[in-house]
């Protein structure tokens, strides 16, 4: 199955590239690798705001993790024009607004890696990290960047 076919399984309708909030670009290409700027969470168009481990459950924070993947997509679908270019999901680095004792990061983070590993199946299998930060942009609650290689 392609991954288009896959995503119109998975009901998710890719959006366009978000333009960036800041003094820099949604990605840049370098040979044949494609690093895509973080992406914070949004939900219902504005900001997903909350910290984890206070006001966001390691739950809410995975549905977070999740949209911020859907995000990632569309820009990567913008940077190489045919998601089926990509020869696999090189990395993710998640960062998640949290408290200072909470320590299921990882778990949060797996809203984003388990779509990527769905849509792109083996080629979807990345390494990752995943940290605990005081605070994100705008109040969001995780904010997640991705590098990828193209065929």
């Amino acid at each position: 199955m392609s991954v288009y076919q896959t995503l119109e399984a998975l009901q998710i309708r890719l959006p366009g590239v978000r333009q960036p909030a800041a003094a820099y670009v949604p990605y840049a290409i370098a040979g044949k690798l494609v690093f895509l700027s973080g992406h914070t969470a949004r939900k219902n168009g504005q900001p997903w705001v909350g910290k984890l481990g206070v006001s966001l459950t390691t739950e809410e924070g995975q549905a977070a993790a999740r949209s911020v993947a859907i995000d990632l997509l569309g820009t990567l679908q913008g940077a190489v024009g045919d998601l089926n270019r990509v020869a696999r999901i090189v990395k993710l680095t998640s960062l998640v607004n949290s408290a200072p004792d909470f320590t299921e990061h990882h778990l949060v983070s797996n809203g984003a890696s388990a779509l990527i590993a769905q849509v792109f199946g083996p080629k979807g299998e990345h390494a990752r990290s995943a940290f605990g930060v005081a605070q994100i942009p705008h109040g969001a609650c995780i904010e997640i960047e991705l590098i990828a290689e193209m065929v």
